[in-house]
């Protein structure tokens, strides 16, 4: 179901704040998905997600490399799961090591995981310019709350 980025519904932000792993799907360079467990913040005010990553890693070089290429950029999606609840949220991708920005987007991972990210000197931010947010979240029952205590993804 296509959500509404102008007024999303209040449990769809909620879940968005709840602690889940999500996958990064990201292009790479012969036009195969790559898909990878990430731990993703958004920010619905400013309509950013962010996944924190390695310089070097796969899937920081293939935004780059569709940054490079002849398209639009290096479109993206982050998706997460809970049971029925699903959300993904859809954009364009940039990558920035700008320190302020990494700053950022370790203080968010901080606060939505409850744990600071390893320390890592090669820190890289995707940031995702959201366009398109899909999903059915309703309030999450008593299950998979207690399912999420004490789940997430490890720190990046």
């Amino acid at each position: 179901m296509a959500i509404d980025l102008g007024a999303p519904p209040a449990p769809y932000l909620s879940f968005w704040r709840e602690r889940h792993l999500c996958t990064l799907t990201t292009l790479r360079p012969d036009g195969t998905p790559h898909v990878v467990p990430v731990g993703v913040t958004y920010d619905p005010e400013t309509g950013v997600a962010r996944v924190l990553a390695s310089r070097g890693s796969r899937k920081v070089r293939n935004v780059l490399a569709a940054a490079e290429g002849p398209g639009p950029g290096a479109r993206v999606a982050v998706c997460q799961v809970d049971g029925r609840r699903w959300a993904t949220l859809e954009g364009l991708a940039t990558v920035t090591t700008e320190p302020g920005r990494v700053a950022e987007g370790e203080r968010r991972y901080a606060e939505r995981y409850g744990r600071q990210p390893r320390v890592n000197p090669d820190r890289a931010v995707i940031e995702i310019a959201v366009d398109r947010a899909l999903g059915n979240v309703k309030p999450a029952p008593a299950q998979g709350q207690a399912a999420a205590q004490g789940q997430g993804p490890a720190p990046v």
